[in-house]
């Protein structure tokens, strides 16, 4: 710092350096009008200042940061996102009182003067040469402009800003020969736009429309002379004269405003002083800014939206164009939100789970055949607070999203589909005991084989004791039976799986790869729900997959222009043959009708679909679809901490969680509200034969599931082992014909058959009625 006098004020040496400093700056500034091109001008100290001629020739208004809206699907604003709060207007639209308010109180002598006003400067060489600042005062709104041109693109970088403000004498020539440039070729009534448009009012607010809208809550053009003079006024120091924050001083600067209009003939004086005794008019309006602004509870797919223009590379090559694309804004981004499918999603996740409940739910829905997202939410909302959160429950990890959920029984369908498609027929059959040990040697990708330990084998049990086989798969797959599928996994062998998931689009949620074990046929890779609502979607339109989408179309403004800018398609492929996504179909449109989805089923609609539990209940999931729409809700702990074993979830206690008693009502409310006025499709079924009704050795296992139903069909060996073994606790699982029918419908323990019968003479299984209700997967 330098040493001042008692007195205060700089010695006359330092005095004498700072006038000298300024005199060399009024000689460039002579020199630039008189000779642009001149040669060196001797102040190349150190090389920090150039010569006029070596400064280049090349500056270009930037593209200005504007607001980006996001719409939905009908055009409806969901959320405005923006690094700073502008749109830009042409002069037309901005009053004549506020243009004649910035020029007065800025620069008085703007159309009387070039690029620089040599009276300015040599007002401030005799003011300045005293306190030693470096033509303070003297800036033009041309050099002005240019300053904020400099800002504009140093964007938020702290050291480019820094580089762009300080106060050197190199920076000053420079800024003094793009002025000049800029005046020649802009012109007056531009130079003026520009400078309303680019200079930052405070509050958040950049130009003059979001000041307008920012304080008075109107248009730039409405602004009426007393509302001018005080946005005027806040130019010079936003902070000082904030008049949110400090009304007094913000209105001694509006008056200071007023009285120079006067004085240079813009208003007249009683004008001046009718409009000093108003007040200051203000009515503000909060900056809304972010997806934490979104409506309908879309901040996460708001989110999302900002995700796939800054990773997706239709919007650029790099990180960084994709980054100044986002940045500078003035995009109108049309999504696939649908607002009536958002709703019923929000409203149904706010129903079933509270957003204080220990546990969290998230839930997407998507359209098959195209890949439009129409629906993302979740119980903990989009904030900062308590029980809020800025992680989307809903998406993979590199789109905002967590590490993903064990999908547990909702992955078993795309096992069914690998292996359908490869020839195994949906009646085929395995032995499905209650516990078993995982087979071995099981056939991987890569000429890889999975081998179980041989000391300590790793096993696996279905839910219940009394489940167990034969069966086949549209039973298996009803009860969510585990030892079937992990048999029919390891009959096809694990790569068929594999490539069938990526062929859906099923991968992890941390971008790992799946693992090679037949243990994935129970859903032991994290997933999303976007993930999961996308691959049933392929099932859902008959065997095609389209890759997931948010964005419609994109606009962009630059100045008065709207241009079209390219937008990430849906890419689409052929997953599955369609008979092997109807055959799924089928077998999942009896999980809902007759099996541990009943729960989530939508009435009259036809509708398919999977529950799933997993190990020690850390999450619990129900996936299905409709032809058209398909959505997936996923109820845990986003930690994976809390086990969902006696805890409530939205004011309800569960002793154990299912997959088919949380999520499917949700699901069911959601997909109800969402599908409300849409046509009522039908699937393409498959006639799939009854598992094993009845043969010469009397094995049979009726084919309806859950306490509610049973059917005679089981023969004499399915009545016989329905009476045996009958539903012991009450709403059991009615396999077995006859038996299972009577079993499964009293519930309770049937007495046993006083009667016997010779050996051999029956061979039946009759697992009919185990009162489970059919609550698995």
């Amino acid at each position: 710092m330098p040493k001042k006098r008692s007195g205060g004020g700089l010695s006359p040496t330092q005095q004498a350096a700072k006038f000298l400093g300024v005199s060399v700056l009024a000689g460039a500034v002579m020199a630039g009008i008189a000779l642009p091109a001149a040669g060196a001008l001797g102040l190349a100290a150190k090389g920090s200042v150039k010569s006029f001629d070596e400064i280049p020739d090349n500056l270009k208004s930037p593209q200005l940061s504007q607001r980006t809206t996001i719409l939905d699907n009908q055009g409806r604003p969901i959320a405005s996102v923006y690094s700073r709060d502008r749109t830009v207007v042409e002069l037309k639209d901005i009053s004549p009182y506020m243009q004649k308010a910035i020029v007065a109180i800025e620069d008085s002598r703007f159309y009387k003067h070039g690029a620089i006003d040599l009276k300015g400067v040599l007002r401030a060489l005799n003011k300045n040469a005293q306190s030693g600042g470096v033509a303070q005062g003297a800036s033009t709104l041309t050099q002005q402009l240019v300053k904020n041109y400099f800002i504009e693109e140093a964007g938020d970088d702290p050291t480019k800003v820094a580089e762009a403000t300080q106060q050197t004498l190199g920076r000053k020539i420079r800024e003094l020969k793009y002025a000049i440039q800029t005046e020649e070729k802009l012109g007056k009534k531009k130079i003026l736009e520009n400078y309303l448009n680019i200079t930052f009012f405070g509050e958040q607010a950049y130009g003059v429309e979001a000041a307008a809208q920012r304080y008075f809550s109107k248009h730039a053009k409405d602004l009426n002379v007393q509302e001018s003079a005080l946005l005027a006024g806040i130019v010079q120091s936003p902070s000082r004269y904030d008049p949110v924050n400090d009304d007094a001083e913000a209105t001694k600067r509006r008056n200071v405003v007023l009285q120079r209009m006067a004085e240079l003939g813009d208003i007249s004086q009683k004008e001046a002083d009718q409009a000093k005794e108003k007040p200051l008019g203000l009515h503000p309006s909060r900056p809304k800014n972010g997806c934490i602004t979104a409506v309908r509870g879309a901040g996460f797919f708001c989110d999302y939206v900002r995700d796939t223009v800054l990773n997706d590379p239709v919007f650029g090559t790099t990180k960084e164009a994709r980054a100044k694309l986002w940045n500078e804004g003035g995009l109108t981004i049309r999504t696939t939100l649908d607002p009536q499918a958002q709703d019923s999603a929000q409203t149904s996740i706010k129903d079933h789970v509270y957003q204080s409940d220990e546990v969290a739910t998230a839930a997407a829905i998507v359209e098959p055949g195209t890949g439009k997202i129409l629906a993302m939410g979740q119980s903990r909302p989009y904030g900062f607070g308590k029980n809020e959160t800025q992680i989307n429950l809903s998406v993979n990890s590199d789109m905002g999203g967590g590490a993903g959920y064990q999908p547990g029984s909702t992955f078993k369908p795309i096992v069914a589909a690998a292996a359908i498609e490869g020839g195994k027929p949906p009646t085929q059959e395995y032995s499905s005991p209650y516990e078993m040990p995982y087979p071995s040697p099981v056939q991987a990708c890569n000429g890889r084989v999975w081998h179980n330990s041989r000391t300590k084998p790793a096993k696996l049990k279905n839910e219940n004791e009394s489940e167990h086989g034969p069966y086949g798969m549209k039973e298996a797959t009803a009860k969510s039976v585990n030892t079937y599928y992990v048999q029919l996994i390891s009959d096809i062998g694990i790569c068929p799986v594999i490539d069938m998931a990526k062929k859906m689009g099923v991968e992890r949620a941390d971008g790992r790869k799946i693992d090679q074990a037949p243990s994935i046929a129970l859903g032991t890779q994290e997933m999303s729900p976007l993930t999961m609502a996308n691959a049933y979607a392929t099932f859902a339109s008959r065997g095609m997959y389209c890759t997931p989408v948010a964005i419609e179309s994109i606009t962009q403004k630059i100045g008065s222009q709207v241009k079209s800018l390219p937008v990430p398609k849906s890419t689409c492929s052929r997953a599955m043959s369609e008979k092997t996504a109807d055959t799924v179909s089928t077998l999942l449109k009896g999980v809902v009708e007759d099996g541990t989805g009943q729960e989530a089923g939508l009435g009259d609609r036809p509708s398919a679909g999977k529950t799933g539990t997993t190990d020690e209940r850390f999450a619990a999931w129900f996936v299905g679809y409709t032809p058209n729409m398909a959505g997936a809700v996923w109820v845990g702990d986003p930690q994976h901490k809390r086990k969902m074993i006696n805890i409530t979830i939205g004011g309800v206690p569960h002793d154990k969680v299912f997959g088919g008693e949380v999520p499917g009502p949700i699901w069911r409310d959601m997909m109800t509200g969402a599908l409300e006025g849409k046509p009522d499709e039908d699937f393409h079924l498959i006639d799939i034969p009854d598992d094993n009704t009845g043969d010469d050795h009397g094995n049979g296992h009726g084919k309806k599931h859950g306490g509610k139903h049973g059917d005679s069909t089981g023969g004499i060996g399915g009545l016989i082992g329905g009476l045996t073994d009958g539903g012991t606790t009450g709403g059991g699982t009615t396999d077995g014909g006859t038996g299972g029918a009577i079993g499964g419908t009293t519930g309770g323990t049937v007495p046993k058959p006083t009667f016997s019968f010779p050996g051999n003479f029956i061979q039946g299984q009759g697992n009919g009625g185990n009162g489970n209700g059919g609550r698995r997967g």
